[in-house]
């Protein structure tokens, strides 16, 4: 029997008898946001006027009422608290912890009284701790001068490129207690294979009476009996008529419920019966057999303050990301083994998870107590982990290695530890004897073994940021990855977005929080000869979103164009945690970027893109992909230059090359098979002798909202519409589209206002890079 204990809490500062209320699960930051005692952290900078609150000794005290249930054993269970605490009921301690990462179980029945309880955990100051182990262990080298190695907790609390500094406490994950009799259900952790399921269980006792355990799974059922002294069990079920689960793209997702007994206890979640397996060399995920290109997004927690991520705001995250035509995540190593609830959407959206362990961008210490916490940790979340089909990778680490390869740390670390012991001996081993089921990689960047070059794109997986820090984008033309697990190009967030957490009057450049280095003057060179140099807000605005989506599609589509030499490409990255000029295809708000909308273009399903001056067809589909394809050269006004038109045929998972026509009067290149068209203009745009861009435009009432209808009197180049700048809930199911003169587009805008329609079709709402400028 659970009963959750999460009613009735309060917050107040060690020392400080004022106490506020308390939300649990949660943390102080939005508690104290609730209570109105600090402003928005996500607003107006105010992240850097709460750094006291990691610096703050914190205390949650609750009281709650129990009477005998008759049971054996009851226990607290801890979910998730952040971080160092201490948890006292009836005023007695009951344990300590110091990892946000883990579970935590206490037996407290003997402590239990009639009537009132209380309950009080209290959270050491953050900074404090890891400051102190910091000073105990020496310090080590990392990207960002905060002490997140010496304390296992979110790293990205303290502060990223793209993230504020708010380190949190707080109970982060549900509270509760546990009453049992008998036995209960210590540890399940079902194996899969393609053909059934090994399910592995331990089992822990308040007496010593025989436990059967029993498995049931498809119609299959296995029982174990544990005589005195005996605790675990395998239990193996074949079920050789299973339907294979498969990722994304590739097939369907079905789940079976598996349902574990012993005596009273049960255990129930639903799995899939696959197999993965890693061709170490060429990077090659292989599913039930068959190689997948990834097509992913790397993902950061959605919000600082991940208590307030809930089921449906992860639902709407996953949704944006496979209506792309992603069919993978990869869990970033500075943030946290996420939900249950998390694993268990992707498994039914067949979207391939990729987990790091929670490592990143700097040297960690591996002696205790962060050895013994980074195993029980390591333990705790693969085992949880292990039934979810979903889960195709653990990875040791983000960037640690490529650190100490390149990043010069190895004249200040000296003889000390900088955690290769985790990722080459600790974390394959605790992965190879929890879940041998699932590939196990050091880290990312990688190249397969510890003298390699990390940074050899020939073999395992690479990170390109020479594009963006130093680079053009068309660099990403000069790169023949095998594997490419990060790359990325910034852009602002959406303007109703940046609007809403500014009170900047009027909107500049730095309303939006950037927290990369020379983050904004690298916007303005990114454009380089790309676009024209923005002279207002709105202009840069427009053209820096315009740029990262450019940038990220040209990448995205020269990688696709490899395959199968290349068989992976994930993008930096879905998701923001708050209204920042980002990486991200989604803002802090889960608004949509114009990123969004190249990216589905470019991970279609079906694809046609140009590389090295040839046009590819990418098709990873099942089905051959066969047609008349038509090629024409154009000038502006869509008159051809010359034309051709040849019968192909694209096998399935694959790619072709062809040789376009003579482009070299031409000033546009179009190509259709299937109703599918690619249009490249063959100059950058600042060298393109545009006429000013002329159109009509109408608007109707359409359903959920508003059609909007553009005809071109002219080409119009990118095309884009910003109904968020009239109404902050619209939104566009369309952006960045080029016309040639006569064509038409009809966009549809979700809204419940009535908007007005001159608005609607003029600038800074519609958008082009053609338009008159004044």
């Amino acid at each position: 029997m659970y009963r959750p204990l999460h009613d009735g809490w309060t917050l107040r500062a060690d020392g400080d008898p004022t106490a506020t209320p308390a939300t649990v699960p949660g943390s102080v930051h939005t508690d104290l946001l609730a209570a109105g005692l600090i402003d928005d952290p996500c607003r107006d900078g105010n992240e850097t006027r709460l750094g006291w609150i990691g610096r703050t000794d914190w205390v949650y005290e609750s009281a709650f009422d129990w009477h005998d249930d008759g049971h054996e054993r009851t226990d607290l269970v801890c979910e998730g608290l952040d971080t160092v605490a201490v948890v006292r009921v009836n005023g007695h301690e009951v344990g300590a912890t110091a990892n946000m990462h883990r579970t935590y179980r206490f037996p407290v029945r003997d402590l239990l009284r009639e009537g009132r309880n209380t309950l009080r955990v209290s959270f050491r100051a953050p900074y404090a701790y890891a400051e102190e182990q910091r000073e105990r262990h020496g310090a080590r080298p990392g990207a960002y001068d905060e002490p997140y190695p010496f304390i296992r907790k979110m790293a990205c609390n303290f502060g990223w490129d793209w993230g504020p500094t708010l380190v949190t406490s707080g109970i982060w994950r549900p509270i509760g207690l546990h009453s049992w009799s008998g036995a209960r259900l210590a540890e399940v952790r079902p194996l899969v294979r393609g053909d059934g399921v090994d399910v592995h269980v331990r089992v822990e006792r308040a007496g010593d009476a025989p436990v059967t355990v029993t498995a049931d799974v498809a119609g299959t059922r296995a029982e174990a009996k544990l005589a005195q002294g005996e605790t675990r069990a395998v239990l193996r079920l074949d079920v050789p008529g299973a339907e294979l689960w498969w990722p994304r793209g590739h097939g369907a997702q079905p789940l079976y419920p598996l349902t574990v007994r012993a005596g009273s206890d049960q255990w129930r979640r639903e799995i899939g019966f696959r197999t993965v397996e890693l061709d170490q060399d060429a990077f090659r995920l292989v599913v039930n057999g068959r190689p997948v290109f990834v097509r992913g997004f790397n993902w950061i927690p959605d919000d600082c303050f991940p208590a307030r991520v809930t089921p449906q705001r992860l639902a709407e995250r996953f949704t944006q990301a496979a209506e792309t035509g992603a069919n993978a995540l990869r869990v970033w190593g500075g943030g946290v083994y996420e939900s249950d609830a998390f694993y268990a959407l992707a498994d039914r959206m067949g979207l391939m998870v990729w987990q790091d362990f929670p490592f990143a961008c700097s040297a960690y210490p591996e002696e205790e107590p962060f050895r013994s916490e980074v195993e029980a940790e390591a333990r705790d979340n693969v085992t949880r982990l292990a039934g979810h089909p979903s889960l195709v990778l653990w990875c040791g680490n983000n960037e640690n290695i490529e650190g100490h390869q390149h990043w010069d740390w190895r004249a200040p670390l000296g003889e000390l530890s900088w955690g290769a012991g985790f990722y080459y001996d600790l974390l394959p081993r605790v992965v190879g004897e929890l879940d041998p089921t699932r590939p196990y990689w050091s880290g990312s960047p990688y190249s397969g073994a510890p003298e390699r070059d990390v940074r050899d794109p020939s073999t395992g997986t690479v990170h390109l940021w020479d594009v963006w820090n130093r680079e053009d984008y068309t660099r990403y033309a000069d790169h023949r990855p095998r594997f490419v697990a990060e790359f990325g190009f910034q852009g602002p967030p959406a303007y109703a977005t940046l609007r809403a957490a500014s009170s900047d009057e009027p909107l500049t450049p730095q309303s939006s929080p950037q927290k990369a280095v020379d983050g904004q003057a690298k916007l303005l060179r990114g454009l380089g000869d790309h676009l024209p140099a923005p002279e207002t807000f709105d202009d840069w605005h427009y053209y820096t979103q315009l740029n990262q989506a450019r940038a990220m599609a040209f990448g995205v589509e020269r990688f696709r164009a490899l395959m199968p030499y290349c068989m992976g490409t994930v993008v930096w990255q879905l998701n923001d945690c708050w209204p920042v000029t980002s990486w991200s295809a989604v803002d802090g708000a889960g608004r949509r970027k114009p990123l969004w909308y190249a990216l589905r273009r470019a991970f279609a399903d079906r694809l046609i893109t140009r590389l090295d001056g040839e046009i590819v067809l990418v098709n990873d589909t099942d089905e051959e992909w066969a047609g008349a394809l038509a090629v024409a050269a154009l000038d502006l006004s869509g008159r051809a230059r010359a034309q051709r038109s040849q019968d192909v045929a694209v096998p399935a998972r694959a790619t072709l090359r062809i040789t376009p026509p003579d482009v070299r009067d031409a000033e546009v290149l179009t190509a259709e098979l299937g109703g599918k068209r690619a249009l490249f203009v063959l100059a950058e745009d600042t060298a393109v002798a545009y006429p000013p861009a002329a159109f009509t435009a109408g608007v109707e009432r359409a359903d959920g909202g508003l059609a909007v209808t553009v005809t071109a009197t002219t080409v119009l180049r990118e095309l884009a519409l910003f109904p968020d700048r009239l109404d902050p809930a619209a939104s566009v199911d369309d952006q960045l589209v080029t016309l040639l003169p006569g064509e038409s587009v009809t966009f549809h805008v979700a809204t419940e206002r009535d908007l007005d329609p001159a608005a609607l079709t003029a600038y800074p709402v519609l958008r082009c890079v053609n338009e008159p400028r004044t």
